[in-house]
């Protein structure tokens, strides 16, 4: 079972995002409370078998970057409720309308992962082979005498020396591109919300990462996340604009 505690540890995950944008929430019903948690905007909503917990994983947001919030649910009924990522709606109001913001699943997150892995590889790829080419070429050199005469050299030991710290750099290349991905993935997995049924009384969170929303010439963006658990549907309205404004 997951407790609230996950909130401390997906704000943690999330802090890599660089500043720029501040969040805050509006109660749009009875049943909800905008609220302050650790210096930071949260909001309550309760509804007749569910309650919802939602906060911004960072303190503040990266501008045009993708929103994450932290979001907490907690099954106050008596039956088992499913939670769907699939069923989690995101929309943005602007200019009278209303546009749908993408709601990225885990599955879309390590699909993406997984693509960055492989452009890190070929880079990687790339430039253990300038290494290995340049060492290949090691230990041959050139020249020439007081009399003008040329000729050219070759040194086993300045080639061995130099293929040995090109096979210690490659390695070490290699194995910063593994750990990296092997760390994203493991980061995606603890910390990104799933499809998952909780039973009576059971807490369960994640991240939530949403499509940017569009700019507003640099006036607050609005927009309305509704999450769904069993029949309940908590409409959480936010918005989104420079910090400090």
């Amino acid at each position: 079972m997951r407790k609230l505690g996950i909130f401390a540890l997906c704000a943690v995950l999330g802090g890599c995002m660089s500043t720029g944008e501040t969040v805050s929430f509006k109660a749009s019903n009875p049943q909800q409370q905008a609220l302050m948690r650790d210096g930071q905007h949260a909001l309550v909503s309760r509804q007749k078998s569910s309650l919802v917990l939602v906060r911004p994983a960072s303190r503040q947001m990266q501008v045009n970057g993708r929103p994450v919030f932290v979001v907490g649910i907690n099954n106050l009924g008596k039956q088992p409720v499913d939670f769907r990522v699939g069923q989690v709606e995101a929309v943005q109001h602007a200019a009278g309308s209303d546009f749908e913001m993408k709601v990225m699943t885990y599955e879309m997150l390590v699909q993406e992962e997984r693509n960055r892995q492989v452009a890190a590889a070929l880079l990687t790829g790339l430039a253990a082979g300038a290494n290995a080419y340049s060492a290949a070429n090691a230990g041959h050199g050139s020249y020439t005498t007081p009399s003008g005469r040329t000729g050219t050299f070759y040194s086993p030991t300045a080639a061995a020396i130099a293929q040995n710290n090109a096979a210690i750099q490659n390695e070490a290349m290699i194995a910063a591109t593994v750990e990296t991905g092997q760390r994203n993935m493991a980061a995606l997995e603890q910390a990104v919300i799933k499809d998952n049924t909780l039973m009576p009384g059971e807490w369960y969170g994640g991240q939530l990462h949403l499509a940017p929303p569009t700019e507003q010439g640099g006036g607050p963006k609005t927009y309305t996340i509704v999450i769904t658990g069993g029949t309940d549907r908590h409409v959480i309205d936010v918005a989104q604009g420079p910090a400090g404004a």
